[in-house]
């Protein structure tokens, strides 16, 4: 199955992997030894494809949300794999950070889920940014592609922080990371992808004024040069300002999964946070089938990982059509029925002429809005309906996988901006009520 879970968390898991056997080790030290491939042993003696603590509190973090958001279950998962060793290679950890044990540490004591994070300046590490990507699928599902735009959506990231670093610095750096993740699409320039979500998150916080005094802290990032610095200007220890700059920079210099990475973790230092965080925008930017196929085979538990990943996907995607679904009633009222009338056209008083242009019934344009807002885009849409023959797009829909089916609605969709008028054929020849069937019987099985 082939998924963005499943592209970004792979991304992640493969990054930190590569940096583990490295980690604290310098940059000069790497430029005359530089990371190519997966190593075994080195810092703390573990073999190839061994993943630490960014992974394990990533899949925790994506395990609990298989079941929806709870905070107290998010820590309790975080205890599992601190006092248990679950959600890691081999049952047991090696490495934790400071600021992520003290706020373990707080909430086995007492203190509430939400409080537990430490909020000093000096809690500033990169420990909740290391494993904040599940919430973008989350809240994806949930808010739509648009999410940005949202108060609930910034406030629920920055919640997810605050269980281990409350400080409002670890939460911008956050809610920064998932803004750029979002407008990471595959088909669209890197640059114009991040800038766009590092735009989106700043005029948020700009707003804020519990974040104020923190705008200074990400000049760089908004900076248009910030592409060009050199390396020489990019930090990469645990600060989480500085580990959210590497990553960034990484990924606007390279423009492939492997270099990037490699690029990342060869700044040496946390090489195996700098490494995740950037494998994940790099999975999601990529895809999964940019990471080699020769690192990936090395990933311990690689199968448990992936099953988490397409679990969630099947979960949050159920959700997304379940919200469709509610639609069935309607599309069988109007079927046969025109929802479509043209308005407009003719000739102006100045001679010209203008077109007529359809005017959709508003329950149908709900519908269409309720569908922007769901995980169901397939934004390459047109590689896989291109290969559909129109003539017997009934077969093809009776017939389709999830994916397909997902393709088909996207382009019935998206292309009427190109086709006035598609929409009231497609509900003319029962193109989406025949969709939301397929859908139906796809999850009942």
């Amino acid at each position: 199955m082939s998924n963005n879970i499943l592209a970004g968390i792979m991304g992640l898991v493969v990054g930190d992997a590569l940096g583990v056997p490295v980690e604290f080790q310098d940059r000069e030290r790497l430029r005359v030894d530089s990371v190519t491939d997966m190593r075994a042993f080195g810092t703390y003696n573990q073999p190839a494809g061994t993943w630490s603590d960014d992974s394990s509190m990533t899949i925790a973090l994506l395990d609990s949300l298989r079941n929806g958001l709870d905070y107290k279950d998010i820590m309790d998962k975080f205890l599992g794999w601190y006092g248990r060793g679950e959600y890691t290679p081999y049952g047991d950890i090696f490495d934790i950070g400071i600021a992520t044990r003290k706020a373990l540490q707080r909430y086995l004591d007492g203190t509430s889920p939400l409080e537990s994070g430490g909020l000093s300046e000096y809690d500033n590490g990169n420990g909740s940014l290391m494993r904040i990507l599940p919430i973008l699928f989350y809240l994806q599902a949930n808010y739509g592609n648009e999410f940005s735009d949202k108060n609930e959506a910034f406030e629920i990231i920055h919640k997810i922080s605050a269980l281990t670093h409350g400080h409002k610095r670890s939460q911008m750096a956050c809610g920064i990371y998932i803004s750029i993740a979002l407008s990471i699409i595959p088909e669209r320039c890197i640059e114009t992808s991040i800038s766009q979500g590092i735009y989106r998150a700043m005029k948020y916080y700009k707003r804020k004024e519990e974040f104020k005094n923190e705008l200074k802290h990400f000049n760089r990032i908004e900076d248009k040069n910030f592409k060009g610095l050199e390396e020489g200007e990019i930090k990469s220890g645990g600060y989480v300002v500085d580990t959210l700059e590497a990553s960034i920079w990484c990924l606007l210099n390279t423009d492939d999964y492997r270099s990037c990475v490699l690029k990342a973790v060869n700044l040496g230092s946390d090489t195996d946070t700098t490494g995740a965080v950037v494998g994940g925008l790099a999975g999601l930017r990529y895809g999964y089938e940019s990471i080699p196929k020769e690192w990936l085979a090395t990933i311990a538990r690689r199968e448990y990982i992936e099953n988490m990943c397409d679990d969630l996907y099947l979960s949050l995607t159920k959700t997304n059509v379940e919200k469709l679904l509610s639609y069935i009633p309607y599309f069988e009222a109007i079927k046969g029925k025109d929802v479509c009338s043209w308005t407009g056209g003719g000739k102006n008083p100045d001679g010209s002429f203008t077109s007529s242009y359809p005017v959709y019934e508003g329950r149908f344009l709900e519908f269409i809005d309720d569908f922007y807002k769901t995980n169901l885009i397939v934004y390459n849409y047109l590689d896989i309906v291109n290969r559909v023959d129109i003539g017997l797009i009934d077969d093809y829909i009776n017939e389709a996988d999830l994916e397909l089916l997902k393709a088909i609605l996207t382009g019935y969709i998206r292309q009427e901006r190109f086709n006035d008028g598609l929409w009231g054929e497609a509900v003319s020849k029962g193109i989406f009520l025949k969709t939301l069937y397929r859908f139906r019987e796809l999850f009942k099985k």
